[in-house]
This record gives C-alpha cells, structure tokens and sequence, in this order.
C-alpha cells in the first residue's frame, strides 16, 4: 500500500493517460476526488521499436498535451495547481514496457514535478474504470479479450494470449470462426453456413480468394473481428451455426471469468469493451454461463472505461488511499525518490500479450 502523499491533495491535479491500439487519450483531473476537467486525445497510436513502447515517441505526444490542458484550464479552477500523480494504462505495458518504466519517471518529474507515477497494464485501467478498487472481476473484449481479477491482495489474469494461442470468444475468434463456417459450406463440408458465406463473400469478395486477402495482412487480428457482426447478424436471423458460435464464444469468456474471480461471496463481475455491444446474442448465452461458472458473483454494469481508471488510480496516489495490488508486470508504482515501489522486486503476476 502506498504512504500517506505529502501534497494537498486538494490544492493539486492528476493526469491520466489511456494508451492502446487506436491511440491515446489524456484527462486532467482533480487530484481529490477525480473529477476531469479536461480531456484530450490522439488517434496516432505509440509506436513500438527493438526496446518496445517508444518512450520517446509516448511522450512526445502527451508532455505537450498536458501542457495543452493545463493552458486551457489556466483561467479557471486549475490555475496554477501542481500534478500530484500520473497514471498511465497502455496496452503491451507488461512485455513491451520497459523504455517507459526506465524513463518516464525521470521525464514526468521534470516536465511537472511529479512524484508519483503508476504505469499499467490497460486491463488494469479497465479494471479500475469498472469496478473502482473493489473485489472482482473484469473481462475486456473487443478484437482481443483478457480477464483480470483480484481479492484486493493478488491479480489473476486469464487470457489475452492474442489471436493465435488464445483470446478466445474474442471478436478474432468470432470472426475466424464464422468465417471458417463459411469455407465449410463453400468446399461442402458438414458444419457450414450459406448465410456465412454469403456475408463473407459480400465483404472480401470470393471465398476462394480469403486466403490470400487474409494470410498476407498485419492487421488480421482486426479483419477477423470485423467479420464478428456479420455472425452476429446471422444469428438473430435464425442461423443456427451462427448461433452455435456465439454460444462457444459466451462460454470461453464465461471460462475466463470464472478463472479469475475471487471465491468470496459478493465478488462483482463487469463486461467491458466493444464486444459486448453485440446484443443479446452473445449477451444472453453468456450471462447464463456466467450464472453457471460463478453463482456467487454478481454482475453489474461497468462504471467507466480505462481513461476512468487511469484517473481513479492517479487519484488514489495522490490521495494515499490506493488499495489495488502492485505488481511487477501489471501494476508498477514509482515515486520521486525510489524511483520505483518494492513492486519492482516482486515476481510473478503474469504476463501480458
């Protein structure tokens, strides 16, 4: 747990920072309470190179938008204050995030003085968005899916292995899953789907031809998952293989779920990501699946995204009242004089893809 902060906390600010595979977006805040004042954002993803997340390249777009927001706040409320805390959820944070961990520190510090910093995994932003600092757990699906829980003493983490070993019931899986029903129909094999391959021609074009428009792509990841509302579409139009796809998918992240919330009863369990806005037909499957894996959690509705998180772990540094576990791939404190927390020593934790 952290020490008491020196600051005022209500005389200061914090800055939290959502970094993944669409971009970046930064909120100024109140350090008290976590109120946002200001946000903005980038649709330039950071890049990565030989030493991962590019350091420079992260900072070179958020040092000067802090410096933005803090101008533009400059006539009001946060006039002069100081930044207390930064929190930053990037994807890759855990294998990729060594240049941050080794410079952003210093360079914070010297941009607004800031004292501490913590630097996490984006399922913990997720995490901290959906559920505050309570125990639970948090699945986030969109083109890949991952499962973070914790009893407020340990993270669990399941899942988001990407699209080749894992991310099961993720909208990749989907989409490589309703597009393999549709190769099924097109050779006349058992198992297929005309509706599917209807669809998949319609949006690649002939099915013959998929291979050689998918194999050669680095985005494939995201071109299997833009095929996932189209099985969506087939399924509330009666397909049944459709259907059948849906309900594996609801049970890997059923799976995941159950692999990561904590046992005590009043656990919550929060869904989170573009995923999930495919309805009811992934929607219902999985909720009764989740009845069934984890009957003594229960579910409720996400109550913000990573930005929200990022600001709600800025502002619990700030304030001294962090409760969410450190830990050396997912969760990394640092301060103004240690440079890091004794997280850095710790080990295990898991990894993230």
């Amino acid at each position: 747990m952290t020490e008491p902060p020196v600051d005022d906390p209500s005389e200061g600010l914090v800055v939290g920072v959502d970094s993944g595979g669409s971009g970046l977006r930064i909120a100024l805040a109140e350090a008290a309470d976590g109120t946002v004042l200001d946000t903005l954002a980038s649709r330039e993803p950071v890049r990565t190179g030989p030493g991962g997340i590019s350091a420079a390249h992260f900072l070179e777009q958020v040092v000067p938008a802090v410096r933005a927001l803090r101008e533009r706040a400059a006539t009001g409320a946060a006039a002069g204050r100081p930044v207390l805390a930064v929190a930053v959820g990037a994807a890759g944070m855990a294998t990729l995030g060594d240049e941050l961990r080794a410079e952003l520190p210093g360079a914070f510090a010297a941009a607004w003085g800031v004292r501490r910093l913590a630097l996490a995994a984006d399922a913990v932003t997720a995490y901290a968005g959906a559920l505050g600092q309570k125990p639970g757990a948090v699945v986030a699906g969109g083109t890949g899916m991952i499962a973070l829980g914790t009893d407020l003493v340990a993270w669990r983490r399941a899942d988001g292995w990407g699209h080749l070993l894992g991310d099961c019931g993720s909208g990749a899986w989907i989409g490589r899953a309703g597009l393999e029903a549709a190769m099924r129909t097109h050779d006349g094999r058992r198992g297929g789907s005309a509706a599917l391959l209807a669809r998949a021609e319609k949006l690649f074009g002939p099915a013959a031809g998929l291979p050689g428009a998918l194999y050669p792509r680095t985005d494939r990841p995201a071109v299997l998952a833009s095929f996932a509302p189209e099985v969506a579409a087939c399924a509330t139009s009666g397909d049944p293989v459709a259907a059948d796809v849906l309900v594996r998918a609801a049970g890997h992240v059923a799976d995941a779920a159950e692999a990561v919330c904590p046992a005590d009863s009043g656990a919550l369990v929060a869904l989170t990501g573009g995923l999930f806005k495919m309805g009811d037909p992934l929607l219902a499957p999985l909720r009764a699946a989740l009845a069934e894996r984890i009957p003594h959690a229960r579910a409720v509705a996400p109550a913000g995204d990573p930005l929200a998180g990022a600001v709600a772990l800025a502002s619990a540094l700030a304030t001294g009242t962090l409760r969410l576990p450190e830990d050396a791939s997912l969760l990394r404190l640092f301060d103004g004089e240690t440079a890091e927390t004794t997280a850095s020593a710790q080990v295990g934790g898991g990894t993230e893809a």
